[in-house]
């Protein structure tokens, strides 16, 4: 009989050739495609807000900074969620974590559509939230123990499409839907594709585990939440303290913030040297290639996403063009990204990652030096797709190869934790890209008004900082990526 314990980590564990086999072409495709499914709709929902919020404002009577919550929420969930995805996925069957992570999400979807005031869309945003950081770990852990390591870029690529494509559709499919519907409609989109995903899981969805009796330590889901969600909410607030309205707080928070995950590492070590079985094992940060990859992907994902947000708030305030011209002018970008990860993928099963990684960031890094350049008060659409095509197509060439690289580094027994790791700090990146694009944004725009400039154009000297930071980010990223190497057993499958 082949052994089912899981892992210490909770990650799938290797199956045996005979299992595989009869699993491969009649469960693992579908499983993974409707993984696949369900985490593009559920990072799409990360951004599909990001245009929608003066409409929010209006219908809601909200402040500008009480609807920021709704993303801020939703970052806040992900961010102390995450961190015990590996202890869930060993304390029960992987069949029943797919269950939970998509009825939270269609529970959160259902009550967003007939939300009647901020509070309760709050809620069902944070409701949201909780599905989606279960599906992400699942989803990685799951092609990693069940495709093989010569077609694992392939599948990857499909990944690449989730983190890099659906944060940039957001926006477009946003600005379509305000501009025919109301705002509810943005979750009335989701929910045929949520339900039918789980039903097509539930189908075809098969335990590859057995659940194990583990003890949950609660002091580090404690020191985990007040950690990551203090950065993540002191990383929000970055344009206050700027601005001057509201510093004490937000440093505060930080403050303890690092404090609290200062006081997780140090115990999550502790632990794993006691024979412990730590919450979030830290180890897979110990090799050079996981980390080095997660640094460039984190670079990436800062920019990306800090530009999905940015260049909605430059093209209504400098340009003036309405939600839909916004989504349909963002649109090709997305596309690009979409239909070049699967390719990548592919790519990167026969070149490894350097060929392709160094090229892709270095034209993120160019496109973002150009934008500081020409995207002015006087910029035309038609300038903005050339700028956003040739970054889409580079986030899918750095994402799609390093998710497969970083993950691919660890030992077998890492993976959940590898996992939990990356998508924490994917979230904590994305707060940080998203609050640094807009703090400077805003405070580009505040210093160019002072001097005399017109609104257009002050909202236009704003993205032009913004952008600064995005090329430094990106030209010390093209840095890191000139040091990555193929991992062995790649190399290995390969000849």
């Amino acid at each position: 009989m082949p052994s089912t314990t899981p892992t210490p980590t909770g990650e799938l564990p290797a199956v045996d050739a005979s299992r595989t086999a009869a699993a491969g072409a009649t469960k693992v495709t579908p499983i993974i495609a409707v993984l696949v499914v369900s985490a593009f709709v559920m990072i799409l929902n990360e951004t599909l807000l990001s245009v929608a919020l003066p409409a929010l404002m209006e219908d809601l009577s909200i402040t500008a900074v009480t609807a920021q919550w709704l993303s801020t929420g939703f970052l806040l969930t992900m961010a102390v969620v995450i961190p015990t995805t590996g202890f869930l996925m060993q304390r029960l069957s992987v069949r029943t974590v797919f269950t939970l992570a998509m009825s939270l999400f269609l529970v959160g979807t259902a009550i967003a559509v007939v939300a009647p005031s901020f509070p309760v869309l709050l809620g069902a945003r944070v409701v949201q939230a909780a599905g989606t950081a279960m599906v992400l770990p699942l989803l990685m852990t799951t092609i990693l123990a069940l495709v093989p390591i010569t077609a694992r870029g392939l599948v990857m690529g499909l990944v690449g499409v989730v983190i890099s494509a659906a944060p940039a559709l957001g926006p477009s499919t946003s600005g379509f839907i305000l501009e025919h519907w109301s705002w509810h409609y943005l979750f009335v989109m989701m929910l045929p594709i949520i339900v039918v995903s789980l039903v097509i899981g539930l189908l075809f969805m098969r335990n590859y585990t057995e659940p194990a009796r583990v003890h949950l330590d609660v002091l580090s889901v404690v020191l985990s939440a007040i950690g990551f969600g203090g950065v993540v909410y002191a990383l929000a607030s970055i344009s206050q303290i700027v601005e001057g309205t509201n510093r004490v707080l937000p440093l505060v928070v930080a403050a303890v913030g690092l404090l609290a995950l200062a006081v997780f590492a140090a115990r999550q070590i502790r632990m794993l040297a006691r024979g412990q079985e730590p919450l979030l094992d830290l180890r897979p940060l110990k090799v050079r290639t996981f980390t080095v990859s997660v640094l460039v992907i984190l670079m990436g994902f800062a920019t990306m996403l800090g530009t999905v947000v940015a260049l909605p708030l430059y093209m209504t305030g400098a340009l003036g063009l309405s939600t839909l011209e916004v989504g349909l002018t963002l649109l090709p970008g997305a596309v690009a990204s979409g239909m070049l990860g699967p390719l990548v993928g592919a790519l990167y099963d026969r070149v490894g990652p350097r060929p392709i990684v160094v090229p892709g960031i270095t034209l993120m890094a160019i496109v973002c030096w150009l934008s500081v350049v020409l995207l002015d008060a006087d910029a035309t659409r038609g300038v903005i797709i050339a700028l956003n095509i040739p970054l889409g197509i580079g986030m899918a060439m750095v994402m799609t190869p390093l998710l497969a690289l970083s993950l691919g580094a660890l030992p077998r027994p890492l993976y959940g934790h590898g996992s939990a790791i990356l998508n924490t700090l994917q979230q904590l990146a994305g707060a940080l890209g998203t609050a640094v694009f807009i703090a400077l944004l805003t405070l580009g725009a505040a210093v160019a008004a002072e001097s005399g400039a017109s609104a257009q154009i002050a909202q236009a000297s704003g993205a032009s900082w913004a952008f600064v930071f995005g090329g430094v980010i990106t030209t010390a990223a093209i840095v890191l990526a000139l040091t990555l190497k193929p991992n062995p057993a790649e190399v290995t499958s390969a000849a």
